[in-house]
């Protein structure tokens, strides 16, 4: 007898679940390989391919020096040091060969591009030392036993600088015997007085000038024509007066001298390796611009440079062009400071001298002179730099009257524009100086391409010398020498710490 099975069953319901979940799973299954045959397969992690590390630098393997060679070497560093101004007396070096060897390719480096890092450059400081490794010369003069000779070709290669040298020498030996004595105020001492304070004066002029001769406590002529030298040396008129501006240059005490022309010195060795022969060259504190023809001295003028807080920046570039007859693009922060509160103060103050507004497509305006009234002149030479900066022409001739010529922007005003131009295009055919002339007196705004561009510096030396040794000196008016000493300075202290 056959026994029917009840539909609510456990072993039906049993059966009815796995039979279902078999299905379903079968029917994923049939699915998931359905949609497998349009799905790009995975690729393949790729393996990371193992780079090896760089490998380690290998130390320098410095030259080994004789035993002669060390006695030499150290005794030259030591010298050296304190003929270049790096120190007041001979510095303590290492004994062993390799300290010695770094010593002295640090000196090396210190003497040929100077002591600062490039951290140390303040912006309008664009005069850059070329990148030097003393290593191989080194190498060669052990090599040939002609230390000397390395130590020798060491600083820069300019006449400049050896004058300083000899003057930085000359000026030490006068700080060893004591200096000078500081004038006492008092009224004006001209020739004819006499008294104590003439004395005195005498006696503080022998110490820099040695061409001073007499003795007395009167103001003779004698006495007269060193107060016109000195005066010169220092960048004043040369009146023969001495009065507050003549006494506070003498009163500079020796140790200042010094420092001047240490950091002076420092500044010749930011130059390149060598100089163009044919060449533009502003002293930017004297305010005077000489040009070089064949590294001859052929021209020298007045110039009008940068005012405390407008500095004229030390760059070198090269003149290309000359534009005659130039309008003047006011910089936006001259129109801002003093053009255009002058047309608040005054209205039909920019119309009457002969500025126009130019609107630009932002909505932004800014002034332009016209050619006929600009405040450039009739020339204007330009070279390439981040300054903005340019020789020119001015129609304010007075300025070159003063012996105090720290006056414009930034730009360097010329007392003689016409002959720098003529000069500048002897080797351009077409602009020969009639051509030049008769362009001028349009009065039409024309840019000249020179076709030699010329080699430009703007340099600024505080202390310069002559063969003699005799140093004439400048106010520091940026107070360049001041930061510079004091930035030398604050880096051998450092270097000293590091190194203990």
């Amino acid at each position: 007898m056959m026994t029917t099975m009840h539909s609510h069953s456990p072993l039906l319901t049993r059966y009815r679940w796995k039979t279902t979940l078999w299905i379903l799973l079968a029917a994923w299954s049939w699915s998931a390989a359905s949609q497998a045959q349009d799905v790009a397969p995975l690729a393949p992690t790729p393996v990371p391919e193992v780079v090896p590390p760089p490998p380690m630098p290998q130390p320098v393997a410095l030259p080994q020096l004789s035993t002669g060679q060390l006695i030499q070497l150290a005794s030259l560093v030591g010298k050296d040091a304190v003929a270049q101004g790096l120190s007041d007396t001979p510095p303590a070096v290492p004994t062993d060969n390799d300290g010695l060897v770094r010593a002295a390719l640090d000196h090396a480096k210190a003497v040929h591009s100077g002591r600062l890092a490039e951290a140390d450059f303040q912006r309008d400081w664009a005069m850059r030392p070329t990148a030097y490794d003393p290593l191989p010369a080194f190498r060669n003069a052990v090599a040939s036993d002609r230390l000397a000779a390395w130590i020798a070709s060491l600083p820069p290669p300019y006449a400049g600088y050896d004058t300083l040298v000899a003057g930085l020498a000359r000026y030490r030996a006068i700080a060893a015997a004591d200096g000078w004595t500081m004038m006492t105020p008092g009224p004006e001492l001209a020739f004819g007085m006499t008294g104590a304070r003439v004395t005195a004066l005498r006696r503080r002029l022998a110490v820099e000038d040695l061409q001073v001769t007499g003795s007395g406590d009167r103001f003779d002529a004698s006495l007269l024509e060193a107060v016109r030298r000195a005066q010169r040396r220092y960048g004043l008129n040369p009146s023969g007066k001495v009065g507050a501006q003549t006494l506070a240059a003498l009163n500079v005490p020796v140790d200042a001298r010094i420092r001047q022309i240490k950091a002076n010195m420092e500044r010749w060795r930011w130059l390149p390796p060598e100089l163009a022969k044919n060449r533009v060259q502003v002293n930017i504190a004297a305010a005077v611009l000489t040009l070089f023809d064949g590294d001859a001295p052929v021209l020298s003028m007045k110039a009008v440079t940068g005012r405390p807080g407008d500095e004229t920046p030390m760059i070198s570039s090269q003149i290309h062009s000359i534009v005659l007859n130039p309008p003047w693009n006011v910089p936006s922060g001259i129109a801002n400071r003093e053009l255009w509160p002058k047309e608040k103060a005054s209205p039909g103050y920019l119309v009457r001298n002969g500025f126009r507004i130019i609107e630009a497509p932002d909505g932004t305006k800014r002034l332009q002179q016209s050619s006929e009234r600009s405040a450039l002149g009739k020339f204007k030479f330009d070279f390439a730099n981040a300054f903005s900066v340019y020789l020119h022409d001015t129609p304010a001739q007075s300025g070159f009257a003063r012996f105090d010529r720290l006056a414009s922007h930034g730009c360097v005003r010329l007392e003689k524009p016409a002959v720098l131009a003529k000069a500048l295009m002897s080797s351009t055919p077409e602009w020969t100086p009639d051509a030049i002339d008769k362009a001028v007196a349009t009065g039409k705004t024309v840019r000249a391409k020179v076709a030699d561009p010329v080699a430009v510096y703007l340099l600024y030396w505080t202390a310069f010398a002559n063969p003699a040794g005799q140093v004439s000196f400048r106010s520091d008016p940026y107070t360049w020498d001041g930061t510079l000493a004091t930035k030398i300075e604050a880096r051998s202290a450092r270097q000293a710490l590091a190194a203990r």
